[in-house]
């Protein structure tokens, strides 16, 4: 009687077990069956979009700033950001920074300017000589008239020097140098360009701090040196941010020769006929000529006339002015 009721129990434990692994082995399956039914439901990938990395710290004029703090690190990430995902634009200032960074980069070297600022006319102009903004400030460094003047320009009916690079540069290094002179800080100085050197000076002694980094400002300025900074980031680093270029892409150096004229031109689209360019071309090389003639009153300016052979891409753009921004 022991051994049938022992038997019993063993044939009971045994359905048991049967029981458990036919109900486990279902689960499994389900469970399965459940996940791939999810994965043939989620949407495929055509493009991606991914934030880029944010560096506990960055370099900028010489400077350490650890960015580790949550402000400084969600200030630069909006802008890095918006930077990596602007395509079109962030490819056309890498071209165009071939053609003018080895212009402005020996004048701010000269004025004892520090090179990052080649990065303020960046985003103050996109690199745009003749760009004109509704505040009416204008030309690669973004003066305004009357700062223009104060800086050494010449504004006139017929010639506005903002829009020439070489003179508007060393016009921004004076403000520049004058700037970091009451500051000692070059942020600070970057600041000061977008908002002026009175507001800055006011915030700084109202707010209590020595940076403009630790300042409340309004939107526009408080973005100012991150903007700086962001764009100098991925022009070191293009390729970490998407940006692929060869010296193909970038935007040559156009060769031209000088002519000094100091007496007036009636008709500046005659005068580059007899040089044989269009009056366009004598706009695009002379960008601070403001009309179609020129008047001197008793001063010399130099006119550029482009080498015709040099307007062509008939050969593909050799020149690299920084070897970080092209791939092999």
């Amino acid at each position: 009687m022991h051994k049938t009721i022992a038997s019993n129990k063993q044939i009971a434990y045994g359905i048991l077990i049967c029981g458990v692994a036919v109900l486990t082995a279902y689960l499994l399956l389900t469970g399965f069956n459940d996940s791939e039914r999810v994965k043939d439901q989620r949407p495929l990938v055509s493009s991606m979009t991914v934030s880029p990395e944010i560096p506990s710290s960055i370099s900028f004029c010489g400077k350490i700033i650890d960015i580790t703090r949550y402000n400084l690190h969600e200030a630069f990430d909006r802008e890095l950001s918006s930077f990596t995902y602007f395509h079109s634009t962030t490819l056309l200032l890498i071209k165009r920074a071939n053609r003018y960074f080895p212009i402005i980069e020996p004048i701010l070297k000269k004025q004892g300017i520090p090179d990052d600022f080649k990065y303020l006319a960046v985003i103050e102009s996109h690199l745009d000589p003749r760009v004109s903004s509704p505040a009416h400030a204008v030309g690669m460094w973004q003066f305004l008239e009357s700062t223009g003047r104060q800086y050494g320009l010449t504004i006139t009916a017929t010639v506005d020097e903002r829009c020439h690079v070489e003179k508007s540069t060393v016009a921004a290094c004076k403000y520049l140098k004058e700037a970091y002179g009451k500051y000692g800080d070059w942020v600070s100085v970057a600041a000061a360009y977008n908002a002026g050197m009175g507001r800055i000076s006011s915030e700084l002694t109202q707010q209590g701090t020595d940076s403009a980094l630790d300042l409340w400002l309004v939107e526009e300025t408080s973005r100012y040196p991150y903007r700086i900074m962001a764009i100098k980031q991925i022009f070191e680093n293009p390729y970490r941010y998407g940006f692929i270029l060869t010296a193909r892409s970038l935007y040559k150096p156009i060769k031209t020769n000088s002519i000094s004229v100091s007496t007036d031109i009636a008709n500046l689209a005659v005068f580059a006929g007899k040089y044989g360019f269009t009056y366009a071309d004598m706009k695009r090389f002379n960008p601070w000529l403001r009309d179609r003639k020129l008047i001197t009153a008793g001063k010399t300016f130099t006119i550029q006339i482009p080498e015709e052979d040099n307007l062509y891409y008939r050969h593909p753009n050799t020149y690299v002015h920084d070897a970080r921004w092209v791939v092999n």
